[in-house]
Order: structure tokens, then sequence, then C-alpha cells
């Protein structure tokens, strides 16, 4: 697909959209242990909306999550911001880790990816894929077909790692017992975790978190998401359609893909001119979740929140780190209710 070089905004738009995902996680923040996780989600759509709204946006949501559990969401084909500036694909998840929200587990981060208008993939009906994510060092010399064993060893290669040094992330589900064996037959270690399939999919790419690649099946959208984030940091993701039923498979067919074929970062989201966002919910791997802060940190209420968030663009390899500080009353005088 070729996109005409006056499509690429001369902004960071990151910088934009680390915005509406502050929203998110504040508005997941009194959700957060309380058991309801479409409360969470509603509260982090509502406030991650009325953000983007008002921000110099000419965005449509390709990737609107919460379709598969029927929780609210930012819905496919909405238009977002105020217009503008080149119309820019957005895939959305202002809950990635609804259940880790409620439950007050660790990982729960807020994300928005955007890049150029037709550039992300449709997952239509096919809402899971069996992914792997690999670091930047890893990334050129990696083959996806060749076999699991050959796999950890080539990353742990490229890490100057053994392989009993290795720590691949893995979803804890009943579908991956057989590929959790395997990973271990191989002498590698397995990091089990609950949700958060995007942040789990970045720490596997960043240098210090203590997880080494990412394998097993998660959502198609949450791999859409993590691959212009892997995009902004190097890194890479291969991805196969994974249908649970026959039904399925032929939606998928008719929907024109290729069910056999391996999903290359370049088919996830097309170019180099894509914008990632992110800001903790709970505490995790590479970001620190929203917490309240109190007189031990100079503050004489509890109306500061803190933030930890991510903005990355892959044309200049830009990778901020935000520390952000909020003031709920003034938010709230000014008509922002979060």
């Amino acid at each position: 697909m070729n996109i005409p070089a006056h499509s690429n905004p001369g902004r960071n738009l990151a910088m934009d959209l680390v915005r509406a995902t502050e929203a998110g996680a504040l508005g997941a923040l009194k959700h957060i242990g309380m058991g309801d996780k479409n409360a969470a989600d509603d509260a982090a759509v509502q406030a991650m909306r009325s953000a983007l709204n008002g921000m110099p946006i000419n965005g449509i949501v390709v990737i609107g999550e919460g379709e598969k559990d029927e929780a609210p969401m930012l819905a496919n084909g909405e238009y977002i911001g105020n217009g503008d500036g080149v119309l820019m694909d957005i895939a959305v998840d202002p809950i990635d880790g609804t259940t880790l929200t409620s439950e007050g587990g660790p990982g729960a981060i807020s994300v928005i990816a955007a890049s150029n208008r037709g550039t992300m993939l449709d997952p239509g009906p096919i809402v899971y894929m069996d992914k792997v994510v690999v670091g930047s060092r890893a990334s050129s010399s990696f083959d996806p077909e060749a076999p699991l064993s050959d796999q950890i060893k080539n990353v742990a290669s490229s890490l100057g790692k053994d392989v009993s040094e290795m720590m691949v992330a893995v979803l804890k589900r009943d579908r991956h017992q057989a590929l959790v064996d395997a990973i271990r037959a191989t002498g590698a270690r397995v990091r089990l975790f609950g949700d958060g399939d995007v942040a789990m999919a970045i720490a596997a790419a960043l240098p210090g978190t203590g997880v080494d690649m990412l394998m097993g099946v998660g959502g198609t959208p949450e791999g859409v998401i993590a691959a212009a984030a892997l995009k902004c940091l190097g890194g890479n993701i291969f991805g196969k359609l994974y249908p649970r039923d026959e039904a399925e498979h032929q939606a998928g067919v008719e929907f024109g893909f290729n069910m056999s074929a391996i999903f290359t970062i370049d088919d996830l989201v097309e170019g180099d001119n894509c914008f990632f966002a992110a800001t903790g919910i709970t505490t995790g791997e590479f970001l620190d979740g929203a917490k309240h802060l109190d007189s031990s940190e100079g503050f004489t209420d509890e109306h500061h929140i803190r933030t930890s968030s991510v903005a990355y663009r892959s044309a200049t390899g830009t990778v901020r780190e935000i520390r952000g500080t909020h003031n709920l009353t003034k938010m709230e005088a000014l008509g922002i209710s979060l």
C-alpha cells in the first residue's frame, strides 16, 4: 500500500495520545480491586473518549477492544479527535487487563496506537492469534517456522544467555499446557501471567523486565496494538490466526484471510509511521500503576494522582517515559470528571 508522503504527520501524536491513556488509567483507578471488570472498563472508556474528542487528531477506530467479551468499548468505525490533520487508524484498549484491574492484580495498562489510514490489520471475525514476540536483538535472525527448541536457543544466543536463563511469558490458560511443557523441556523457564497481553509483549521487547520472549495464543486486536509498540522499539512479532471452531475458521476464509499464513509485524501494522502510548493502571513489568499521593510525598490531601506512561514514535525511534501528577480537584472543577 502506497501512503503519500504528505500524509505523514509532522507532530508526535504519541504526546497527544498519552493524555488519553492517562485519562483511561485515572478513570479505572477507583475500580481497582472492586471485582467489576465491566464497570472499570466503562469508566476507562468514557474517560478516554472524553480526552480524545478535544485533541488535534483525525482518527477512526479500527480496533476497539471489548467485542469478544461484550464489554463497553470505543466502537469500531467511531471517529475521534477534532478532525485536525491526516486521517489515522486508531487501535485502542482503555484497559488491557480488565480482570487484573477488577482483582487488583499486576500489569493492567491503558493503551492506544495510531498509524496512517489503511495500515492496520482488521482482525475481522478472528478473535485470537498464536503469537511469538522477541526483542530487537533477536528480531532479525528469528525464524517463526523453526522448531520451538531452536527458536528459544536462537533468542538465547542473541541475548548472550544460556537457555536455562531464558524466561518465556505465556498466558495462564488450559490451552497452553502443552506449550508450557515444551518450553520447560528445552531447559527454559516460563513466566505464567493471567491477563495483560499487550503489556507482556512489550515487556518481552524491553531490557531489564525479566521477560525474554512471549509465546502462545492471545487476542488478535492486542497483537495489532503490540505490533505498533514493537515497531517503535525495534522488536518483532509473528502470529498465526487461531479460530476457535470451524465456523470461525470459515468466517476467516470468507473475510479473505489465508488461515495458514504466518503474519509478520508489517502485516499487522504496515509502514513506519506509527505511534503508541500507554499508562499503567496497576504496577507491572514495565509501568508503575496509578496511585494516590499523600503527605509522605509532600501533598496535603489525597486528590493528587501519580501516573507512569510511555509515548513511542516509530519514524524517529523516540521513546519517552513520562511521570504525571494530576490534581483531581482541579480537574473536576474544570468539568473533567473521572
